[in-house]
């Protein structure tokens, strides 16, 4: 059966596209993030996985405030990303793999989750940036993806602890694929951060720790945090920690942290890297 390897978290900001393609990698603003990956990229040399599942946010190139799917899932042969308007080149397209796309939109739909299923879909920067910082260029370094798209823009979203019970049909769905696929998870965005209103460069560093402890040991309690105080805790756009979660119950009851990061301020966005090992 496909076997799902670990949990990595990266945050998703334009701003991190662009430093990347500029390789502002020594640059003395950005060094500090930069250097939050080769230990994952060493991790992901030898582990190999065959498969990428990303947690992300649309931000208006796919969907719009007119029809935002709470849960949508891709599941086409490739995904376009497209120009959003932020200088940021556009990448190659990237590979899917619909064969399990469809075994998990089966498994989650079995589960009680009601999905839109997107055999085209394109791909805005809360995809690529995290893809391109853990594979680089995918004409060279290709891996089979799965874009999971979760609602953080049009209220009502769900709620933190759905977001967390959704990740775990999905892992329930990807152990039940019949194979020998290796699986890596993506939460992406986040941490704190809010970019516009009265509390614009909003961040909360004291919070952003505390959520990266109890996700690897205590998730179940840290889903219980309501999305009203989320918001409160990590900002309008810190939501986007539900993303982690859903990546987090994904995997297993006990994990193993391998590689932890965290650096603020990124464009006013406080971001963290994790690298979580999924036990046996």
């Amino acid at each position: 059966m496909a076997r799902i390897i670990g949990g990595l978290t990266s945050s998703h900001i334009p701003a991190v596209g662009a430093a990347y393609a500029k390789k502002q990698f020594e640059d003395p603003y950005w060094k500090p993030f930069f250097e939050g990956y080769p230990p994952v990229h060493k991790w992901l040399a030898e582990q190999k996985p065959d498969v990428a599942v990303v947690f992300y946010n649309d931000h208006g190139l796919n969907f719009f405030l007119d029809k935002m799917p709470t849960f949508a899932i891709g599941a086409a042969f490739e995904y376009e990303n497209q120009d959003e308007g932020w200088g940021i080149p556009a990448l190659g397209k990237f590979r899917g793999y619909p064969e399990l796309s469809w075994r998990i939109i089966d498994g989650v739909v079995a589960d009680g989750f009601d999905v839109c299923s997107c055999q085209e879909m394109a791909v805005d920067h809360g995809f690529s940036v995290p893809v391109q910082l853990f594979w680089g260029d995918q004409t060279k370094n290709p891996i089979k993806t799965i874009p999971i798209c979760v609602n953080t823009v049009q209220h009502p979203v769900p709620t933190p602890m759905r977001c967390y019970r959704f990740g775990q049909a999905i892992g329930r769905a990807i152990s039940a694929f019949p194979g020998n696929e290796k699986v890596v998870i993506l939460g992406t965005g986040g941490m704190s951060h809010q970019l516009d209103g009265k509390r614009a460069g909003f961040i909360n560093k004291k919070f952003d720790l505390m959520c990266m402890e109890k996700i690897v040991d205590d998730p179940e309690e840290l889903a219980k945090i309501s999305t009203a105080d989320l918001i409160q805790e990590a900002g309008a756009q810190g939501l986007e920690f539900i993303l982690w979660l859903a990546m987090r119950g994904c995997l297993n009851g006990k994990v193993k942290r391998l590689h932890q990061n965290y650096h603020i301020p990124i464009s006013n966005t406080a971001a963290g890297t994790l690298l979580l090992e999924n036990a046996a």
